[in-house]
C-alpha cells in the first residue's frame, strides 16, 4: 500500500471507532451514484482493507438499521443495505454542501429559525448542523439566506435578518466557532497534502487503494465542510483555508475516481447483481 495512504490510515486508527460515519459516506459518495443498495460483502471487502474486524462492521450496520439510516433486505443468506427514507432530505442537503461550490448570489440576509422546546429540538439539532446552519443560542438557529431548511425542522418560526450592521456580525461570530473550523481544514490538508504530492508524482495506486483513499478523502473532508457554514467571501477572514481545503480537495478526488470506479466494476454487487455505472454526477462533483 501506498505510503501516504498507510499514514492516513494509521491516524485513523488512533482514532475513536467512527466504522458508522465510514460506511455512511461509503454510501453517499459511492453507493447511491450506483443505484443505492450494496451487498455487506462488498462493504466487508472494503473494510478488510483497512483493517477493521467484519464483527465491528456489522455492529455498526445494525445500528444504523436501528437509528433510521439503512434498511436491510435479506436475500437468501445475503444481506443488502441501502439508505432509508428517514433522513433522505437531510442527506441530500449534505452531500450539496460536499460537492458543489459555495453559493455565490448571497443576498446579504440571514435565516433566523426559533425552536421551542421538546422533542422537535432534539430531533433537528443535527439536521441543521449537517445543512450549514450555526446556533448561538438554545433553539436559535442562523444561516445564509436561501439554505434549505431542512424537514425535522420545518416546524420552526422562520425570520429573516440584516448581517450589515453589528449586531448581526455579533450574531455570526457568535454562531459558528469559526476559528476551530479553521484548524480542521488545516488539519485536514496536512493529512491529505502527501497523498496529493505523491499523486503528482505519478505514484501507481491500485484500485483497491483509490477507492480506499477516496473513501477516506471524503471522510475526512465531510466532517469539516459540515461544520463550516459557506459563508459569503465578504463575511470570512482574507486567510480563510476553506477555499485551498476544498481545492486540495477536489485535485485529489478527480485523480482517484477512474482507478476508484473500476474496483467498484469488479468488486460492487446489489441484489441483481454488479452495480449499475455511476451516474454522470460524480464528472460534475467539486466542479468550479
Amino acid at each position: 500500500m501506498a505510503h501516504p495512504l498507510s499514514r492516513i490510515i494509521d491516524q485513523l486508527k488512533r482514532e475513536p471507532s467512527r466504522t458508522g460515519s465510514i460506511v455512511i459516506t461509503v454510501f453517499g459518495d459511492a453507493i447511491v451514484p450506483r443505484g443505492g443498495s450494496v451487498w455487506l460483502g462488498t462493504l466487508l471487502e472494503f473494510f478488510e482493507g483497512l483493517d477493521i474486524d467484519s464483527g465491528v462492521v456489522r455492529t455498526a450496520m445494525s445500528r444504523l438499521a436501528a437509528d433510521g439510516w439503512l434498511t436491510r433486505e435479506k436475500v437468501g443468506r445475503n444481506s443488502f443495505y441501502r439508505l432509508a427514507d428517514k433522513g433522505r432530505q437531510t442527506f441530500e442537503a449534505a452531500t450539496r454542501h460536499i460537492y458543489d461550490p459555495p453559493p455565490s448570489d448571497w443576498t446579504g440576509r440571514f435565516e433566523l429559525l426559533l425552536i421551542g422546546n421538546g422533542e422537535d429540538r432534539d430531533a433537528s439539532r443535527e439536521a441543521l448542523r449537517n445543512a450549514g446552519f450555526g446556533s448561538p443560542l438554545p433553539g436559535v438557529w442562523v444561516a445564509p439566506s436561501g439554505v434549505p431548511v431542512p424537514e425535522e425542522a420545518a416546524g420552526a418560526i422562520r425570520l429573516e435578518v440584516s448581517a450589515e450592521d453589528d449586531n448581526g456580525r455579533r450574531l455570526l461570530s457568535a454562531s459558528w466557532p469559526l476559528e476551530r473550523t479553521a484548524d480542521a481544514y488545516l488539519k485536514f490538508m496536512k493529512t491529505f497534502e502527501p497523498l496529493r504530492a505523491a499523486i503528482a508524482r505519478g505514484t501507481d495506486l491500485s484500485d483497491a487503494d483509490a477507492f480506499t483513499a477516496r473513501i477516506l478523502l471524503i471522510h475526512y473532508y465531510r466532517r469539516v465542510v459540515l461544520r463550516d457554514p459557506l459563508l459569503p467571501e465578504s463575511l470570512l477572514p482574507g486567510d480563510w483555508p476553506g477555499r485551498a481545503a476544498r481545492a486540495l480537495c477536489g485535485e485529489i478526488y478527480r485523480a482517484l475516481l477512474a482507478p476508484s470506479e473500476q474496483w467498484l466494476d469488479g468488486h460492487g454487487t446489489n441484489e441483481k447483481g454488479p452495480l449499475p455505472p455511476a451516474r454522470k454526477l460524480l464528472e460534475r462533483r467539486f466542479g468550479v
